[in-house]
């Protein structure tokens, strides 16, 4: 495990038990014809092959969700003393996320995750550090950090926001003491 970094809640391993909750939810959308059966084999296949929470994402991203579907955690915390947290690709980006940045920094790309909820909570604290947040086009930034000495500042780039009601919204919420938190806009890689 890298320097600094917790160990994260949707890289944990998942058990048997969780393996076959999303096989059967699998069963049931092709029972459903949400899919076909050879969509179904090479799912199952990629579920019983799983290892972690977050592994388990893209498998049934594009199905509706049952209510005892295995969920990473809803809270996370990194810390990034003197080092620096990355987190990119497939992820769930889950309800509450803590991330200091003392001395450090923070890299959060959230252009592929899942959000664990329609509206997520990052408080990010930058302390002579810094901060960079990636979003799609399809997602609602909202910023309430305060800065001294430092600041927060974005969504910049130059792509557009292209937000209906089924945008997913980010609020950030933090401090910045001598350093700073930036939020950019981005093309999900792969569509533009």
């Amino acid at each position: 495990m890298p320097s600094g970094e917790l160990e994260e809640p949707d890289q944990l391993r998942i058990s048997d038990s969780d393996r076959h909750r999303v096989a059967e939810h699998l069963r049931e959308a092709a029972g459903d014809g949400r899919i076909d059966l050879d969509e179904l084999d090479e799912r199952l296949a990629a579920t019983y092959a799983a290892r972690t929470y977050a592994d388990l994402v893209p498998i049934t991203r594009d199905l509706p969700s049952r209510p005892d579907y295995p969920a990473a955690p809803k809270r996370q915390r990194h810390f990034a003393i003197l080092s620096g947290v990355d987190r990119k690709g497939v992820w769930v980006v889950p309800e509450r996320m803590t991330v200091v940045a003392l001395m450090g920094g923070a890299n959060l790309d959230l252009r592929h995750a899942t959000f664990a909820a329609p509206e997520v909570v990052l408080t990010v604290n930058a302390i002579l550090g810094g901060a960079s947040v990636i979003v799609g086009p399809h997602t609602n930034v909202v910023i309430e950090g305060t800065g001294i000495l430092g600041g927060y500042s974005g969504p910049s780039g130059l792509v557009a926001a292209q937000l209906d009601e089924t945008s997913p919204t980010v609020r950030i919420r933090g401090l910045a003491i001598f350093g700073g938190v930036s939020v950019e806009r981005k093309y999900v890689r792969g569509s533009g």
